[in-house]
C-alpha cells in the first residue's frame, strides 16, 4: 500500500495537468494554443 491506497487504480494523478499548466505558462500567448479535448487529453492547435 502506498498512501493509503490499495490499488494503483484507485490513485487519482494531476501530474500531466501540472505539467500542461506550468507548460502554457511558460509559452506565453501561444500557451494557449494548447487545447484540452474533455474526456481525451490535450491538443496543439496550429494557428
Amino acid at each position: 500500500r502506498v498512501w493509503g491506497y490499495a490499488r494503483a487504480d484507485e490513485i487519482e494523478s494531476r501530474t500531466v495537468d501540472v505539467h500542461v499548466r506550468r507548460l502554457r505558462a511558460k509559452l506565453g500567448d501561444f500557451g494557449s494554443r494548447i487545447a484540452t479535448v474533455k474526456s481525451v487529453g490535450y491538443r496543439f492547435e496550429e494557428a
